[in-house]
Parts: structure tokens; C-alpha cells; sequence
């Protein structure tokens, strides 16, 4: 506890010239927890649902990682050497990244808070974990495909047909009416943000139709997530941020207009 508690008080004091981070830090160091993230993030999004959906908003504060210089910046690296959000500082101090390790942090420390977010039963928990990590490993790495400078439109148009491919896995595993079954879960919050990321980008970049077409089980789910208060008005912040970038030219400027021009390559599912 010292040491964690030595590793805040120098955080603190590298931060002494922003007068805002260094009171996150000391709110971190006086028993609250700080969650570093901004509304379009969709790994952040499932940390916010959470938070809402437990009501723990007195119990973490959701600060943008600007206030300690950004992402790349020292004092932030110093807490998440991977340079990502969403980050938790823990009441001691200590940081904790990772969407799903917060997420289950969160589910374990605040069980009793709220809405549980766990199936009831091992099959259907391990339905919901199987839909994360799908999620995780197989769909949060190359969304990046939908929104960033890509080298060449072979390359992004891999990756959107990859997306389209494990939209169809995801498919195969919801349960109905949520991911897991009856209740709905940390799977449920893992999922959506980055739907709306979908549902907001293919269709108007990509020519994409429909993201649900043939796809039956998981539109139902997400008419269940759009009629959820909490979710949809982490969907509002979420499509704030993207229209943001939509009216600063993102996909002019990030290239991906004119390689969605180029018809040698499939770009919509």
C-alpha cells in the first residue's frame, strides 16, 4: 500500500502544471476512483454502462485523459504503458486498464450494486464471456478498418469483410432476447457501443444496406439495447463524437473515401 501510495503522490506531483489532473489524482489517492475515457470510445462505452446501469456514478469519476496531457503523454503512460483507454485508478492509486478486466472488476468489487450483469446460470455465463471474446480479439482490432489511414483498400477491404464475417459468428451465438438469455449482462454492454460504431459508419461510408440483414436474433437484440435508457444514452454521447469526426472530414481526410471508391473491392455485406 505504501508503494502504491508513493506511485500516486509522484503521479500527483508530475502533474503539478494541470491543476485538474492533479485533483483526479488526489481524488484517486482520497479513496475515489477515476475512470480515464471519452464519450465516442466504445471499449470506454461498456465501463460507463456499467457504471450507470450499478449506479456508481458517486463512486468514479469519468475524466478525459487531456486533462494529464493525452494518451501519449508521460503522466499517462506512466499509469497504462499501452497507451489506451479506458484506464481505472483505483482508490489506492493503482491504475487498472483493460475494458474487460475493469469490467469484471467492477462486477466482482459491486456485486451487490444494482443490476447484477452476470447470467445466472455457468452456461449462460459462459455464453456471455464467449460473445466478449469474440468481441475482444476478433472484432476490436480491426475496427480501426472503419475509421482510420489504412495503407492500401486491399487491406481495409479484408478487414471489412472480416467484420462481416464476425458479425455472423456473433449471430450464432446470442442466445436471445440478450446475448446471454433473459438477463442482461456485461456481454450486452461489451457488444453495443461498438454496434453503434456499425450501424453508424457501414451503411454511410460503406454502402452497407442493412448491418442486420440475415442476421434476425441480433437485430432483435439491439431494438432491446436502443429501448435500454442507460444504453441509449451512451449511444447518443457515442454518435455525438463520430458525427463530430463526420463533420471534420475524418474519412476525406483519413483516406477512406477515396479507396471506398475503388470498385475492385467488395466493401459492402
Amino acid at each position: 500500500m505504501a508503494i502504491l501510495r508513493a506511485h500516486s503522490l509522484q503521479t500527483c506531483s508530475g502533474t503539478r502544471r494541470n491543476i485538474i489532473s492533479r485533483r483526479t489524482c488526489l481524488r484517486a489517492m482520497a479513496g475515489r476512483m477515476s475512470l480515464y475515457d471519452v464519450p465516442v470510445s466504445n471499449n470506454g462505452a461498456r465501463i460507463r454502462y456499467i457504471i450507470r446501469k450499478k449506479g456508481l456514478e458517486s463512486e468514479i469519476d469519468i475524466v478525459s485523459p487531456q486533462t494529464i496531457g493525452g494518451l501519449k503523454s508521460p503522466q499517462y503512460l506512466a499509469l497504462n504503458p499501452q497507451g489506451k483507454m479506458p484506464l481505472l485508478i483505483l482508490e489506492d492509486g493503482t491504475p487498472l486498464p483493460e475494458s474487460e478486466v475493469i469490467s469484471q472488476y467492477l462486477l466482482d468489487k459491486f456485486a451487490s450494486r444494482g443490476e447484477s450483469l452476470v447470467a445466472d446460470t455457468p452456461e449462460a455465463r459462459a455464453k456471455a464471456a464467449l460473445a466478449t471474446r469474440i468481441h475482444d480479439v476478433y472484432i476490436v482490432p480491426i475496427q480501426g478498418a472503419m475509421y482510420r489511414t489504412m495503407d492500401s483498400a486491399e487491406a481495409r477491404a479484408k478487414n471489412i469483410e472480416q467484420i462481416a464475417y464476425q458479425l455472423d459468428v456473433l449471430e450464432g451465438i446470442v442466445e436471445g432476447p440478450y446475448v446471454a438469455g433473459s438477463r442482461v449482462t456485461a456481454a450486452d454492454a461489451a457488444l453495443f457501443p461498438t454496434f453503434s460504431f456499425f450501424k453508424f459508419i457501414l451503411p454511410t461510408y460503406f454502402g452497407w444496406r442493412d448491418v442486420f440483414a440475415g442476421r434476425p436474433k441480433l437485430a432483435a437484440w439491439w431494438s432491446l439495447m436502443e429501448a435500454d435508457p442507460v444504453a441509449a444514452k451512451i449511444m447518443e454521447e457515442i454518435h455525438g463524437g463520430l458525427s463530430g469526426w463526420a463533420a471534420n472530414n475524418r474519412w476525406r481526410d483519413q483516406g477512406i473515401v477515396d479507396q471506398v471508391a475503388n470498385t475492385a473491392y467488395k466493401w459492402a455485406y
